[in-house]
């Protein structure tokens, strides 16, 4: 009989090698830094007794077909400490797939002791699998946005991921996108470029941050939400030392956001390289202040020779995004399960903080280098 039982550290070269070749696409056989990276992230540094553990599927014949990663991180609601589990990675192994592996190691893993469960990586067919479990989706915290600086730059830096001699072209995007920035009016001028985010810079003072100022300001504006992240000093370092580790984004910028009397009013944190398409892990503002914040994000990747910004949604900042010609698109969908319904409901309102540091996307699986 398939069995469903808590990953333990002799499973790790086989979901190491299921990772490889399930989500990063690679033929390679795993290096043995990620087998080391996913028992730290899995095993030594998770709480299992105060939410579901990581799980693996095993076959009839003994081998383990399925998995799914989860971490564990301690939520506050008034007066009431939550334990909140993360789902992470979710996979089959190909031959797998059509046994409901998978629907069993998702209904497991809801079945724990946690007091709430997200996923920020929920495809169609497992969010599916999720509404079916009675869990949710949040709409709002489940499209992705992008906001175009150089168009041509764009063009090329999507290209070249599926077809990597698209590089080439690069040096006659750069020419396109100088000649494209004397067209300062008109529609194009609207939608591409950050002349009025630039704009909008002059009002206020961004300035780097390290981990530790960026991690102190993190716990300041997100203790606001309703339903909000408790994590403690240990935690919050480990998180932020892996969410600065994204080799395949490029280096990281962390930026504190003032006014004019010196009222610090948001941060942001993001990765890039010149002409590449930026990736944003996480945007604060105060309320009222969202758009001057994504402006100044925007303002600073085009400074520092970026294509374009890319990042995730959530409620608080969604509003202010929508006057700012930011394209929005779908790829995954963020969930949430929970035996109290007034906490999904917190999070339906925006009332509740979730998504890159407070989410899977702060870990070195996405973004960064093993081999």
């Amino acid at each position: 009989m398939p069995e469903i039982r808590p990953l333990r550290a002799d499973d790790l070269p086989v979901v190491a090698d299921m990772f490889q070749r399930v989500l990063r696409k690679r033929r390679s056989p795993a290096p043995a830094t990620l087998a080391s990276y996913l028992q730290r992230l899995y095993l030594d540094s998770t709480d299992g007794s105060a939410g579901s553990p990581s799980l693996v599927h095993v076959a009839e014949n003994g081998r383990v077909s399925g998995f799914v990663g989860v971490t564990s991180l301690p939520m506050r609601f008034g007066e009431t400490r939550l334990n909140a589990s993360i789902c992470g990675s979710l996979m089959v192994d190909e031959d797998q797939r059509n046994d409901l592996s998978g629907a069993r190691l998702l209904k497991a893993f809801l079945a724990g002791p946690q007091d709430i469960s997200f996923s920020e990586t929920a495809s169609d067919v497992t969010a599916n699998m999720w509404t079916t479990l009675r869990g949710t989706i949040l709409p709002q915290h489940s499209l992705d946005w992008i906001k175009v600086i150089k168009p041509a730059s764009f063009t090329i830096a999507g290209a070249k991921v599926r077809v990597p001699m698209a590089r080439f072209a690069a040096p006659l995007a750069r020419a396109a996108d100088a000649g494209l920035r004397l067209r300062r009016s008109g529609e194009f001028s609207r939608w591409f470029g950050a002349r009025d985010a630039a704009a909008t810079l002059g009002r206020y003072t961004v300035a780097d941050i390290d981990q530790d100022g960026f991690a102190r300001l993190l716990g300041n504006f997100t203790s606001r939400f309703a339903v909000h992240p408790e994590w403690n000093d240990a935690l919050l370092a480990r998180i932020m030392a892996d969410a600065s580790a994204k080799q395949d984004f490029g280096a990281p910028f962390r930026c504190r956001v003032s006014s004019r009397t010196g009222a610090v009013i948001g941060a942001f944190m993001y990765f890039g390289r010149a002409g590449e398409i930026g990736h944003v892990l996480q945007v604060l503002a105060l309320p009222g202040q969202a758009g001057a914040v994504i402006d100044c994000l925007i303002a600073h990747a085009a400074t520092t020779g970026l294509a374009a910004v890319r990042g995730r949604t959530q409620p608080a900042l969604l509003e202010a995004m929508l006057g700012r010609q930011i394209i929005f698109i779908n790829v995954n969908s963020t969930v949430v399960h929970a035996r109290d319904p007034e906490l999904v409901r917190q999070f339906q309102a925006g009332n509740g903080f979730f998504n890159g540091l407070v989410g899977e996307h702060w870990s070195r699986i996405f973004g960064d280098r093993f081999d």
